[in-house]
């Protein structure tokens, strides 16, 4: 099933997700269909707060930017009640997009290795350290996870520039061509 994205403005996209369990209802089948969402969309990642469940679960797959890093054709995981434990390195820049903000591509600085601790679909506990854009695309979705939306990084005077588009997003007023969500449709 492929889910609408909530775009920007949804009050779930503000709200830090709460944990799961492993008997979470439907699990399996949330995640296959968080994979076949975020493959309609075009997107790279997909969060579930991004589908209106607000639950710490983000999935990936970041073989789009295999020319770019060879090692990420393939890259595709499942990530649940991730937690970052470091992150390191000299910040760099890179222009991210979002899902929930279509239409709208600004550079956000982050740090390039992130050590997470987090469960697999089996629920099998697990530390990786990330890197490049591998740990870019994770950081961009675990901040999901706790309400913070990659706009919500940028300076204020960028945000307030930004201000009317993301009002009109908010309110439907943006060309996409995936089914989308939003909280101020007039």
């Amino acid at each position: 099933m492929i889910y609408p994205i909530a775009a920007y403005g949804s009050a779930v996209l503000k709200k830090r997700a709460a944990e799961i369990q492993p008997d979470h209802p439907g699990l399996k089948q949330l995640i296959a269909d968080m994979f076949e969402t975020m493959y309609e969309s075009a997107g790279v990642g997909l969060a579930a707060p991004q589908i209106s469940k607000p639950i710490r679960l983000f999935v990936i797959d970041a073989t789009p930017f295999k020319d770019e890093e060879p090692s990420l054709d393939g890259f595709k995981k499942v990530f649940i009640n991730p937690k970052i434990v470091e992150e390191t390195g000299e910040k760099w820049n890179f222009n991210e997009g979002c899902l929930s903000i279509p239409g709208i591509r600004e550079d956000v600085s982050r740090n390039p290795v992130v050590v997470m601790n987090y469960l697999d679909q089996e629920f099998n506990e697990i530390q990786e350290t990330f890197t490049g854009l591998a740990a870019r695309v994770i950081q961009h979705e675990y901040d999901h996870l706790e309400g913070v939306l990659f706009t919500d990084r940028l300076s204020a005077l960028k945000r307030q520039l930004l201000k009317g588009k993301l009002n009109d997003i908010s309110r439907g007023k943006v060309d996409v061509d995936y089914r989308m969500k939003f909280p101020n449709l007039r």
